[in-house]
């Protein structure tokens, strides 16, 4: 069986507007740093075996610093990607609410089935994100693996691997903190959900 420790990337500077980063680049802040330096601190007592990344750079920086902290390599796969959020890419929810308020609605109440305009298919998202945790559990069938990735592709597997309906991500999960854990069980077709949203501090300083 192989557990994934699921991380979303330290803070970012767009953090205090709350816009949707999507694919842009967008680096981290400083706060977003010092997270990074605190999940660094707890992987060097985790007994982690491999550490994988998306390769956007909020993502990739927060690894490196795992990395070295760990000795561990830092893989990147582009399949751990967050969704591209189309024409909301760098934009507010209140801003796209006046840009096109009516297919903001929509998403609003189906974020899968009505997905931003523009945007990456969520179901698309979920299926190339599934194939790469495949790719990863083969590769550590009895590990314990960290995976630096993004809050609305990691909600959104997690409802897929939990039989959870995926339109439902945002109000099943309405929160993922930067750099918190949210550690999964696989086992076959077989998922269990051993901790969720767990603030790194908390547990570096019990």
């Amino acid at each position: 069986m192989t557990r994934l420790v699921l991380v979303r990337h330290g803070e970012t500077v767009w953090h205090a507007e709350n816009r949707y980063a999507g694919s842009t680049d967008v680096a981290l802040s400083q706060h977003g740093h010092d997270q990074a330096d605190q999940l660094a601190g707890w992987a060097t007592t985790a007994g982690l075996s491999a550490l994988w990344t998306s390769p956007l750079s909020r993502a990739r920086n927060t690894a490196t610093a795992v990395a070295l902290a760990t000795g561990l390599e830092a893989r990147a796969d582009d399949r751990l990607r967050e969704l591209d959020f189309g024409r909301g890419e760098g934009h507010t929810a209140a801003e796209m609410r006046t840009l096109f308020p009516e297919a903001m609605a929509a998403f609003v109440a189906d974020p899968v089935g009505a997905h931003l305009p523009g945007g990456e298919d969520p179901r698309a998202a979920v299926a190339r994100a599934l194939a790469c945790l495949e790719d990863i559990t083969s590769d550590a069938p009895d590990g314990r693996v960290l995976i630096v990735t993004h809050t609305t592709l990691l909600r959104l597997v997690l409802c897929r691997l939990l039989g959870l309906p995926m339109s439902d991500y945002r109000r099943r999960f309405p929160l993922v903190r930067n750099c918190a854990l949210t550690e999964i069980r696989l086992d076959g077709l077989r998922t269990a959900l051993l901790q969720f949203n767990s603030p790194v501090e908390r547990l570096a300083s019990g």
